[in-house]
């Protein structure tokens, strides 16, 4: 199997890290990108060229552009496409602030948008390629203390979803990964934390109760290496793929419970249709 290209957004850590790891091991070449390249010095160092380190914050859309011609220009095409960047928001909606709400859209659903624009042409121009966004359970479903970010990945499921229709054409796929939790620095120091308000104490106990109950069993990212692997390898990609054990359950209970919704309104609903003269 020829070696492939990967630009891979916050390489850093996380499943970005992984993922360049699971890349440069079998002989593909990684861009990786990372807010401070000094975290990615050691990549750099074990395997050498087929490492390209640069700088980028998603949410600039011009630097954006710039890097990913930078990294077409130096390995020459660009094959898979990774939108890892992104953090967790916590706060209830009340609590969340302007400038808070504004920060998580900007990077989550602007940054996959921004580096999704300036890799297409190239993407084009060579006849196909991989787009893989980082979503999340909190993408298909919606959790207390958690609703900006599930506002934020509920967006880019859409986008996604829209994009794979448009691209398939030109032999370009998009896969949604839906990661459930684990065991990375999501909610821990890359976390923004909302001012709590008093009255949301009670609402908050129940929020982190339900969280530990999801969260019991964390996954291990390096357990994802092979995955994404499989994922890009595969000749006709998924457009959504869980990783993890737990997700199914949640998206089926939720789904269903929608079905039940729907078809018990659905009177109301072909009524409010109104009918032709």
């Amino acid at each position: 199997m020829a070696s492939k290209i990967w630009f891979i957004t916050g390489s850093s850590r996380g499943f970005g890290r992984e993922w360049a790891v699971a890349a440069l091991d079998r002989g593909d070449k990684v861009a990786a990108t990372a807010r401070d390249t000094s975290s990615l010095d050691d990549l750099v160092a074990k395997y050498g060229d087929a490492v390209l380190a640069l700088p980028l914050d998603v949410t600039d859309r011009e630097a954006v552009y710039a890097t990913v011609k930078q990294a077409h220009a130096h390995f020459g095409r660009l094959d898979i496409v990774v939108n890892n960047a992104g953090y967790g928001q916590f706060g209830m909606i009340e609590e969340i602030s302007e400038d808070e709400a504004r920060a998580q859209i900007e990077t989550n659903l602007f940054g996959a948008l921004w580096v999704t624009q300036a890799a297409l042409p190239y993407l084009r121009e060579q006849g196909g390629g991989h787009i893989i966004q980082v979503s999340s359970i909190g993408g298909i479903s919606a959790f207390p203390n958690v609703g900006m970010y599930n506002a934020s990945k509920w967006a880019l499921e859409g986008l996604s979803q829209a994009l794979a229709q448009e691209v398939s054409l030109f032999g370009i796929a998009v896969t949604l990964v839906e990661p459930a939790a684990y065991s990375t620095d999501w909610a821990g120091s890359s976390a923004s934390h909302a001012t709590p308000l008093p009255a949301y104490e009670e609402s908050r106990a129940r929020a982190a109760e339900q969280r530990a109950r999801r969260i019991a069993s964390m996954g291990r990212p390096e357990a994802t290496r092979d995955a994404i692997l499989k994922i890009v390898d595969a000749e006709r990609p998924p457009l959504r793929v869980f990783f993890g054990d737990g997700p199914l359950a949640v998206a089926t209970a939720d789904y269903e419970s929608r079905l039940t919704t729907w078809r018990e309104w659905e009177p109301l609903s072909i009524a409010a249709h109104g009918k032709d003269a």
